[in-house]
């Protein structure tokens, strides 16, 4: 798969949104369509590789793991492995209990199961839970472990049945999103299904530029130009008080798919994206997803009032610079097959996951510890 830097653009588009959002930042009110974007871009990145290797024969259900656990397990833990202490620190006996439940479920790739029982993701309180973040990853986790499965069992059918197949799919989710916040926000806004429309846009993205070569000329500066717009749009028309996802989800999703499609280095999006900062941005994206919302959240437990924007502006900062840490010395030295084997990584991945498993289960039968204090 040739390496687009406008995608690491577009990924910058994507998290910092979402973090000024967190951060409090009223202009920002639609900041929370980031993790769309992040869904599409997913969903493409993940079925241009897919399609790749099933074409020339090579793709396998564990390299695919693989490739998975280095992408996303070290980065991750490590976050896990830092937030501990605050969290043995700062958080009161019942928030440690609901802390070590995040801890099981995240291990579990659940956690959007566990936040949607517990709470809802815009109330007030939700600035209080270090890992509310992590549902996301649980929603991609579980995409992650389907969708390869599905196009390895359905691939015999051709190329054709296969494409209609991912268009059914999401205009069935698309209209599940569509039915299901008018009975249960919660439910609507974290779980799979009500998502998976958002990954099979990217998919089908996938599917198209496969055989396609990338528009050029005015009908890609007028395409991109649109996706923009409509990514804008939401991010700064959009707001907390919408049903979400729903047709309004369309304005960053459809705006994602203009962008992976027709913005290229011919275009002046394209461009832009390609920038430098952006593309640094965009490169420790997944970092500073990581690291932003704990950061917030056991800021905010320092102070009686909710902070100033300077000081939140100043926790953005330190963010990046975290991410550029992760990214440099946790993220890039794992993904190197000469430094850590495939055994290892899962040997690595097993252990993490049971690790998380145990503190988890300790600080709930614990009842979150209130010798503490």
């Amino acid at each position: 798969m040739i390496y687009r830097k406008e995608i690491d653009g577009l990924r910058a588009l994507a998290v910092l949104p979402v973090i000024l959002f967190h951060a409090g930042f009223g202009w920002v009110p639609g900041g929370f369509v980031g993790v769309d974007v992040f869904f599409v871009i997913s969903g493409y990145l993940i079925t241009s590789i897919i399609l790749d290797e099933l074409e020339a024969g090579r793709f396998t259900l564990v390299g695919f793991y693989e490739r998975r656990a280095r992408r996303i397990l070290p980065a991750l833990f490590f976050v896990l492995l830092v937030c501990l202490p605050m969290a043995w620190w700062l958080l009161l006996p019942a928030e440690l209990m609901d802390f070590g439940k995040s801890l099981i479920a995240v291990a579990g790739f659940v956690s959007n199961i566990l936040f949607w029982l517990q709470t809802d993701y815009f109330a007030a309180t939700a600035e209080q839970i270090p890992l509310l973040h992590t549902w996301s990853l649980a929603v991609e986790e579980q995409y992650y472990l389907l969708f390869p499965l599905l196009l390895l069992l359905t691939w015999d059918l051709g190329k054709r049945w296969l494409l209609w197949l991912l268009v059914l799919i999401a205009l069935l989710s698309f209209v599940w999103a569509e039915w299901l916040w008018r009975q249960s926000v919660e439910a609507n806004f974290y779980l799979l299904p009500s998502r998976a429309w958002e990954l099979m846009l990217g998919a089908l993205a996938a599917f198209y530029l496969q055989k396609n070569r990338v528009e050029q000329g005015t009908l890609a500066q007028i395409a991109s130009l649109l996706g923009l717009g409509l990514l804008l749009v939401a991010i700064f028309g959009l707001h907390e008080g919408i049903p979400f996802p729903s047709l309004y989800a369309l304005l960053p999703t459809l705006g994602a798919v203009l962008l992976i499609m027709f913005a290229t280095p011919a275009t002046w999006v394209g461009q832009w994206l390609g920038k430098r900062v952006l593309v640094g941005i965009g490169l420790i994206s997944y970092s500073a997803y990581l690291w932003h919302q704990p950061l917030f959240v056991f800021a905010r437990m320092q102070v009686t009032e909710e902070p100033s924007a300077v000081f939140m502006a100043g926790l953005i900062v330190l963010t990046l610079l975290l991410a550029y840490a992760s990214w440099r010395w946790v993220e890039q030295p794992f993904r190197e097959r000469s430094r850590f084997t495939r055994q290892q990584i899962f040997a690595m991945a097993a252990l993490g996951s049971v690790l998380l498993v145990v503190t988890g289960v300790w600080l709930v039968a614990a009842e979150g510890l209130p010798e503490r204090f």
